[in-house]
């Protein structure tokens, strides 16, 4: 998926009561997420966090999976996490995909529930295309990204929505992955 990055942001953030926060790292989002970015082709994966034991957290998990014994042991595995970066903030993440390819990325952020308009995500890669940018589809966690960020954002993709008859709408952020990430490559490869 040229031109396609993702990021999973811990901070800003909102916690329920909407007041922003810094959310923790788990060891399975960097696992599955990074097993998504992999098999749908996602240039790059960043997870945001300004934490430095987070940081650091982070570096032990890959540094252990880069090991010759662990890539011997399970080279899926580490083929997947070669492609996880770890930045302090949406801003680095930001300019180092601009760094990469010379041209400043748009922002898509996703989200459960948005009020007002939003965009398909099977319309990024066309927006990709005829842009010629690079683009950052980004995800939040604990409750969601916090205003600053959704403030800023170009494009705010259209929310996943189940079949649950009341309404429930609550994915984990490794399942709304994949689910985007699926729609995103299906599309574009109806438009090659």
């Amino acid at each position: 998926m040229k031109g396609l990055y993702l990021g999973l942001a811990h901070y800003p953030m909102k916690n329920k009561s909407g007041d922003k926060v810094c959310t923790s790292v788990t060891n399975l989002d960097i696992h599955d997420i990074a097993r998504s970015c992999r098999t749908f082709g996602v240039e790059k994966y960043f997870i945001i966090t300004p934490i430095v034991p987070q940081q650091q957290l982070v570096s032990r998990i890959l540094q252990h999976w880069q090991k010759e014994k662990s890539s011997i042991y399970n080279p899926d595995r580490f083929d997947a996490l070669s492609y996880v970066e770890i930045v302090p903030s949406i801003d680095e993440a930001l300019g180092a995909i601009e760094k990469s390819n010379g041209k400043p990325p748009f922002l898509a952020i996703t989200g459960a529930q948005w009020d007002g308009p939003s965009t398909l995500i099977e319309d990024i890669s066309l927006k990709i295309r005829i842009d010629n940018r690079p683009c950052l589809l980004l995800f939040g966690t604990g409750s969601g990204l916090h205003p600053e960020v959704q403030e800023r954002a170009d494009i705010r993709v259209a929310s996943i929505h189940g079949a649950a008859s009341d309404g429930y709408n609550h994915l984990s952020v490794r399942s709304a992955v994949a689910i985007y990430l699926d729609r995103f490559s299906r599309n574009q490869e109806k438009c090659q």
